[in-house]
């Protein structure tokens, strides 16, 4: 039998918590994030307005302003800690004209434009209770054709394969990081949930891909019925 999901808190605001996140070294995922971006939306002109949906200390969201200088980024989360760590990395950066962070806790978050032209999303689905908030928000505020790119854990067939994934890839990190990393193994939904997911949001056209041993990428652009009206 297939491992059963075990929810997490949603929120990531202890300070040592937020702290030991925004201090651990995610450089290789981080910067497959941008590659597989990259990848996937090879002939795009990222000059527009982006939005980066729980984006925690901003490390993601930094490497995507480095690498696309020509986009602004408003970036959105429910923990304080972790937005105040990412504001001072930004202001050491030298970005913060091009990035805005806001408090806010999707559906609810009052966000500073209506639309965007590009959705990013690391590692903040498995946290969500409910993932429609997720692809409601991508429904929400993305442009028609608005280029979506989603990267999350994904849950192991067993809890042996989620024990020697934090052996692998947590073994010297701090054991606030090495717990969190195992929840979140738990907490990580499988491709065809997330399929399942987007079909009920009606955003059938994103597409569902299994990478490396622990990694998904939902990614695509928003159909024609997905800019409200």
């Amino acid at each position: 039998m297939l491992l059963t999901r075990t929810p997490e808190p949603e929120l990531m605001n202890e300070a040592e918590q937020a702290l030991a996140y925004a201090q651990a070294d995610f450089s290789v995922p981080h910067n497959q994030f941008i590659d597989l971006f990259r990848s996937g939306f090879a002939n795009l002109a990222v000059d527009g307005a982006v939005l980066d949906v729980g984006c925690g200390p901003a490390d993601v969201t930094l490497r995507f302003a480095k690498a696309y200088p020509d986009c602004r980024i408003d970036g959105v989360d429910g923990a304080p800690a972790m937005l105040a760590l990412g504001r001072a990395s930004i202001e050491v950066a030298g970005l913060s004209r091009r990035i805005n962070l806001i408090e806010g806790y999707l559906p609810g978050a009052i966000l500073p434009r209506s639309h965007y032209d590009v959705i990013l999303s690391n590692s903040l689905l498995h946290h969500l209770a409910d993932p429609q908030v997720l692809w409601e928000a991508i429904r929400r505020y993305g442009k028609l054709r608005a280029a979506v790119f989603i990267m999350d854990l994904r849950r192991p067939d067993t809890s042996k394969e989620i024990e020697t994934l934090v052996r692998q890839h947590a073994a010297g990190e701090p054991p606030i990081l090495q717990r969190d990393f195992h929840h979140s193994l738990h907490a990580a939904y499988r491709p065809e949930e997330v399929r399942q997911q987007i079909n009920q949001a009606g955003l059938e056209a994103l597409t569902v891909t299994a990478i490396g041993d622990r990694h998904l990428i939902i990614h695509g652009y928003c159909p024609a019925t997905a800019e409200p009206s």
